[in-house]
């Protein structure tokens, strides 16, 4: 098996920017519309689901996002030093 990940740096971070920009927006959006469906919990609640749905969003985009702020490893013009 092979390290190199299924998507390139680009790519994972042409995703990453697609789904911060589009994504993100329209996920605040459903988590908003979560908490007027719990039909005005305590703060207490609506701070634990908040803090939950912040948190589950990112799981299935993990691959994505990991590695992406560090410099590309596959550019052959990067400075060593």
């Amino acid at each position: 098996m092979s390290d190199k990940p299924a998507l390139s740096y680009k790519a994972r971070r042409r995703w990453a920017l697609v789904i911060l920009l589009i994504g993100m927006p329209l996920y605040i959006v459903l988590a908003v519309n979560v908490i007027s469906w719990l039909d005005r919990p305590s703060l207490l609640v609506e701070l634990v689901v908040y803090v939950l749905l912040g948190v589950l969003w990112i799981l299935p985009f993990k691959f994505v996002f990991r590695g992406v702020g560090k410099a590309d490893p596959d550019d052959p013009d990067q400075d060593q030093g």
